[in-house]
């Protein structure tokens, strides 16, 4: 049977979310916080009110934890450190600022370090499928992705060396000081709660923002980056979340790199045709080919999870969409009657 937090934790143990304030982090307090962990603590750079959800009874910090002093602080009486924070986004974001990437790594360094001084028992770490070499990435036919496919390393520029080096990090950290890290890479998680718009959202959203956005103006077309035909899977969050749990307390698992993501490969044209039919409208497409669009085509490899947890993301893309499409449409009219983020 896998283990979760349930399992290995007391309900008043302290949790730890790095990146609470974000997507991923914000649902992931969300899901302790719904199994009754009453010690919560989420820490992000970002101000309070630029937080993606609220949750009542957790301790929220804003702090920048590419800073040393505050990951010490932050760590201080926890028993299991998430570590979420990263500067990232859509592909816009990470093709164009690379360097921003980069830095993410001092998060890691610090937060790492500060949990194994301060008695950490388990250590998550969210890395990517950017890591992967991205000469297996170039037919939008791709074969899915083994954790093997890591190496020999050819990470994307940026993004995906940052993940890649942290990585070796934790791996090294349970080698030496034996802590229990563990080590997952995402595979374009989206749902409710997530960016959808301002240049940082992933497709998924953007593409059910363009559709709202479209409808609304009695416009008839929509923009699409690359020519389409470029391929992914994306993974819903509520699967992210629960994965993350029985990857961080499965013992097999101890610093070993393993895919979480969906295995419903897809392209962006596919991608679209959901949202229209989501949507109940048929759009012209204008294929802005200049646009950043990443590797040709990426797709997880779930045999190893599914071999080890007896479990994978199961939710269908058609099923994800339709509920952030929903959640979307809400958000745009709200925003359009002049009224804040739409907490439902």
């Amino acid at each position: 049977m896998n283990k979760t937090a349930v399992d290995c934790l007391k309900k008043d143990d302290l949790i730890l979310i790095a990146g609470g304030g974000g997507f991923i982090g914000g649902a992931l307090a969300a899901y302790f916080s719904d199994q009754g962990f009453t010690r919560i603590r989420c820490v992000d750079k970002k101000p309070l009110s630029q937080w993606y959800q609220h949750i009542d009874g957790v301790e929220e910090i804003c702090a920048d934890l590419s800073e040393e002093a505050n990951c010490i602080d932050a760590c201080k009486d926890a028993r299991e450190v998430y570590n979420l924070a990263a500067d990232m986004g859509g592909m816009g974001f990470i093709e164009r600022f690379r360097i921003e990437c980069l830095r993410s790594i001092l998060i890691n360094t610090h937060l790492i370090e500060a949990a194994q001084k301060a008695g950490v028992e388990r250590y998550f770490y969210s890395s990517s499928a950017c890591v992967y070499n991205t000469d297996l990435q170039k037919d939008p036919k791709v074969r899915a992705l083994k954790e093997s496919d890591a190496y020999p390393a050819m990470a994307e520029r940026g993004y995906g060396w940052e993940k890649l080096v942290s990585e070796m990090f934790c791996e090294e950290y349970t080698a030496e000081r034996g802590m229990k890290t563990a080590i997952a890479r995402f595979h374009n998680v989206y749902g409710p709660w997530g960016t959808w718009d301002g240049g940082r959202e992933k497709a998924p959203a953007a593409i059910c923002r363009k559709v709202i956005e479209a409808k609304d103006a009695s416009k008839h077309d929509i923009e699409i980056w690359g020519d389409g035909e470029q391929t992914r899977s994306f993974m819903y969050i509520d699967d992210c979340v629960q994965g993350i749990d029985m990857i961080t307390h499965c013992d097999d698992l101890v610093a070993t790199a393993i895919n979480l993501g969906s295995d419903e490969l897809v392209s962006i044209n596919q991608l679209v045709s959901y949202c229209e039919d989501i949507g109940s409208v048929t759009l012209e497409r204008n294929y802005k080919l200049d646009a950043p669009k990443g590797v040709a085509g990426r797709n997880s490899d779930n045999t190893f999870i599914q071999k080890t947890l007896d479990w994978a993301p199961g939710t269908s893309l058609r099923a994800g969409l339709e509920l952030t499409y929903a959640w979307i449409e809400t958000q745009f009219n709200a925003r359009k009657a002049g009224e804040d983020f739409v907490n439902d």
